[in-house]
């Protein structure tokens, strides 16, 4: 018998591998078919960033660009179109993956447009009208976690819509994201919808934790305050899985439970490692545990599968150590709430400035193709 791979480990332990990335050349060329047959890949999350570098890289769009363009296609149109079409055939790839998992598996997350994010009615728009565009059962509607989001979140499950819910840094939002998500499911119960058909994530931010942390660790500049880069990330992250243990076992849960409901499993993203000083693997094998996905980069994956050491569950039992960490973080001067919603408000401003480039790429792609038609 063959040794079973690092990927393989993970997903014996409980880890659900998604590829947090996904462009028209990945479908076509069969890239991303290969990573689900050889690398254990069961989903893949997209953000404002990823369509930005996919559609702006290279010429795969330039087709259907000039198409729409002369279908007289309005910009937002055009990348509604684009977008949607991209995740509509990456579902159809999953489908398989879809079923044999009974919806756990096989999910292709889309998100809002980012401009949205302090919108809670436009939000809950636009996830119903991504929703009915890209009409497959494994899509997921992506929504920011914001204050404004979280009722958005709640009317759109409770629509019968499965939901990532996305940029999540601390713990305290993380509590009123699952709120959100079982009144969610109360409601889609009294509107009449099968639960065990609602599916959600709740994606818990990683690196960019450790990034903003070390830095200000770095300036405080002591002994004490330097042996402690590179520990926030991690250990917010397993206080964030014991939040999910202690809230998905409460009596309002288990009512749900018992009428079909699933759990909202917890997403690490962001865990490609930016300090090259740290193992390359470490925002996986120190967040293994059964019941979570973790959304990787494909550096990421490629490192994971050819030297991750995967050792089985790495968060159950780990919680004192991890508070005495952010207690530590405190004690040097770290204010963890000021991080957090630092990182919140810097990751809502990335995915907005994004999406302008995006369409200021693709506007001049389209005016460019109607150029063209005139002459």
């Amino acid at each position: 018998m063959t040794t079973p791979t690092p990927t393989a480990r993970l997903s014996d332990a409980g880890v659900s591998i998604w590829l947090d990335d996904l462009s028209r050349e990945r479908l076509a060329s069969g890239s991303l078919q290969k990573l689900i047959d050889e690398k254990n890949v069961v989903g893949v999350t997209t953000n404002p960033s990823i369509f930005q570098a996919a559609i702006t890289s290279g010429t795969d769009y330039d087709a259907t660009i000039a198409e729409l363009a002369a279908q007289g296609a309005s910009l937002d149109e055009t990348i509604f179109e684009i977008t949607t079409t991209d995740v509509a055939d990456a579902c159809d790839l999953f489908a398989p993956i879809f079923l044999a998992s009974n919806g756990v598996d096989g999910r292709v997350s889309i998100e809002v447009d980012p401009r949205l994010a302090w919108d809670t009615d436009g939000t809950i728009a636009e996830a119903r009208k991504l929703y009915k565009k890209v009409g497959k059962h494994n899509v997921h509607i992506k929504i920011p976690a914001t204050p404004e989001g979280l009722p958005a979140i709640t009317a759109t499950l409770a629509a019968g819509i499965s939901v990532n819910v996305t940029l999540i840094f601390s713990l305290e939002r993380y509590r009123s994201v699952i709120n959100a998500f079982q009144l969610g499911l109360e409601q889609a119960r009294q509107n009449g919808h099968d639960l065990s058909t609602i599916h959600s994530v709740a994606s818990f931010f990683i690196s960019r934790v450790d990034s903003e942390i070390d830095k200000r660790l770095d300036v405080i500049g002591t002994a004490e305050a330097k042996a402690l880069k590179g520990q926030a990330g991690v250990a917010n992250a397993r206080l964030a899985y014991q939040v999910y243990e202690e809230l998905f076992s409460t009596e309002r849960w288990t009512a749900l439970a018992a009428v079909g409901a699933l759990a909202q499993r917890p997403l690490w993203a962001s865990t490609g490692v930016k300090d090259p000083a740290y193992p390359d693997t470490l925002y996986v094998t120190e967040l293994v545990a059964p019941g979570v996905v973790n959304t990787m980069p494909e550096k990421t994956l490629d490192a994971t599968f050819d030297h991750g050491v995967v050792t089985g569950d790495t968060i159950t039992g780990s919680y004192t150590q991890a508070r005495v960490t952010l207690a530590a973080l405190k004690r040097v001067g770290i204010s963890y709430n000021e991080v957090v919603a630092l990182l919140e408000t810097e990751g809502l401003d990335k995915f907005v400035t994004s999406w302008q480039e995006l369409l200021t790429d693709v506007d001049d792609a389209l005016a460019a193709a109607r150029a063209v038609l005139t002459h």
